[in-house]
C-alpha cells in the first residue's frame, strides 16, 4: 500500500471526512481538502415556500407537482434542515437525484425507495442526461410542475428539458457556495501536495471547486499533478488548470481504490 498516492478529497464537509473515512478503511491514504464551502440560503422563506408546495402537491398555480430534482447531496441536506416537524415526503412526487451520492442523502432523509428516481448504478454516468433517460418515463410531463433545488446557480439543461416537454420549473436556493479558508493543518496538506505532486492524487466532484485551487496557491505549478475527477466536465476544468495527468473516475470511494490499484495482478 506504500505506493498508493494520498488521496486529496476536495467535496464539502461534512462529506470530505465521510469519503476520507471510507477510503481508508479501504486501504487508501486519504485527507479532507475541501474546495467549497456550503453555507445556508441567504433567505430561508422560498425553501419553506418549496416545502409548502411538496406538501399541497402542487404549484401555485395549482399544476401537479410531479418532481422535485436535487443537484446534490449539500442541496438535500440544506433543503430537508428545513423540513416541517411532522411532513413526510408525499409517495406521488418524485425526488430525482443525478448522482449516488444525492440518492444515498434522500434515503438517509427519509424519502421512500418508491419516490426515488436517479440513474443505474452501474451505468457509468451520473449527470442530468443519465438522469433524464430514467426520469422521462416516469411522468406525464405536460401541464405539471417541477422543482430545482440547487445554489444560487447551477447547469439548467435538465430545466430546459422539462420546460420543452411542457412541465413549469420553478428553482430554490436551498445554499450559498463559499471558498473555505484553509487552516494551519490544511495549509500543510496543500504544501505537501505541491511539494510532492506525484504522491498525491486530486480527487474532484465539482468543477467550481477546481476553480478555487488558484485562488489558494496562486504561483503553484499544477503541471505534475495527477488528478481524478468524477465526470468528463470536470475533468476538463482539472486539464484547463495545468493538470496533465486527469482520469475520470465512478463517484464511489470503491471505484476510486480499484482506480488507483490498477488492474489486478494474475494469479
Amino acid at each position: 500500500m506504500a505506493d498508493l498516492p494520498h488521496v486529496l478529497v476536495t467535496r464539502p464537509q461534512p462529506q470530505a471526512d465521510t469519503w476520507v473515512a471510507r477510503l481508508q478503511a479501504l486501504g487508501l491514504p486519504a485527507s479532507a481538502f475541501p474546495l467549497l464551502g456550503i453555507d445556508g440560503p441567504a433567505d430561508p422563506a422560498p425553501v419553506q415556500a418549496a416545502w409548502a408546495t411538496v406538501a399541497r402537491g402542487c404549484d401555485a398555480q395549482q399544476r401537479p407537482l410531479a418532481m422535485v430534482m436535487f443537484v446534490s447531496p449539500s442541496a438535500v441536506q440544506r433543503f430537508f434542515d428545513q423540513q416541517p416537524a411532522g411532513q413526510a415526503w408525499p409517495a406521488a412526487v418524485l425526488a430525482a437525484a443525478p448522482g449516488l451520492g444525492t440518492r444515498q442523502a434522500l434515503q438517509q432523509a427519509g424519502v421512500p425507495d418508491a419516490a426515488l428516481c436517479s440513474p443505474a448504478e452501474d451505468g457509468g454516468q451520473f449527470d442530468s442526461e443519465a438522469l433524464w433517460a430514467v426520469l422521462q418515463p416516469r411522468c406525464a410531463w405536460p401541464g405539471t410542475s417541477a422543482l430545482v433545488v440547487r445554489g444560487e446557480s447551477g447547469r439548467d439543461w435538465l430545466a430546459d428539458v422539462l420546460r420543452q416537454q411542457g412541465a413549469q420549473v420553478h428553482f430554490v436556493e436551498a445554499y450559498r457556495r463559499t471558498v473555505p479558508v484553509p487552516g494551519a493543518a490544511a495549509q500543510g496538506v496543500l504544501a505537501g501536495a505541491l511539494a510532492r505532486p506525484r504522491a498525491h492524487c486530486w480527487l474532484f466532484s465539482s468543477s467550481e471547486a477546481v476553480g478555487h485551487l488558484p485562488l489558494l496557491a496562486p504561483a503553484a505549478d499544477w503541471s505534475q499533478a495527477r488528478a481524478l475527477a468524477t465526470h468528463p466536465r470536470i475533468a476538463q476544468a482539472a486539464r484547463r488548470l495545468g493538470m496533465a495527468d486527469v482520469q475520470t473516475v465512478v463517484p464511489t470511494p470503491e471505484a476510486v481504490a480499484d482506480h488507483l490499484r490498477g488492474p489486478a495482478a494474475p494469479a
